[in-house]
């Protein structure tokens, strides 16, 4: 009997393991769907961003759709810096890590911030970025 209670809590961390897993999965799903007619797009557990053309939309995924989305296009940026640690980094002296790293979209009447978790993924995301914006203006 006492050995039945020990395993009862792998039982119950390994069903909380597996939700988590079926979890992921449909968030995953989601992000494949919403990405399709995207010519580019990146996941990340923070945010997702799709590119067609200079249209860019910006969202959050969840199991069931893609929300908080923001579409703009590039046309419409002033411009394009990549923050980690909420300071402006330059892209050829990227740290190795931070805490909160983004991409900033400056506009005239505001700014947007798609969060990334890899320091090097989002400064590839601000190459290409701030190369098709620059081919724009």
């Amino acid at each position: 009997m006492i050995h039945g209670l020990l395993w009862l809590p792998l039982l119950a961390a390994f069903i909380g393991l597996a939700y988590a897993g079926w979890n992921e999965y449909q968030t995953l799903e989601t992000y494949r769907r919403w990405a399709e007619p995207f010519g580019r797009a990146k996941y990340d557990i923070y945010s997702v961003l799709g590119q067609k053309e200079d249209v860019l939309t910006v969202g959050k995924a969840t199991r069931k759709a893609v929300t908080e989305t923001d579409t703009f296009s590039l046309k419409s940026v002033q411009n394009i810096r990549l923050l980690v640690n909420d300071r402006a980094i330059e892209l050829n002296a990227l740290p190795a890590k931070g805490k909160r790293i983004a991409l900033e979209f400056e506009f005239v009447d505001r700014t947007l911030e798609v969060p990334f978790t890899q320091v090097s993924l989002a400064a590839k995301w601000g190459e290409v970025l701030t190369k098709d914006w620059q081919e724009m203006r």
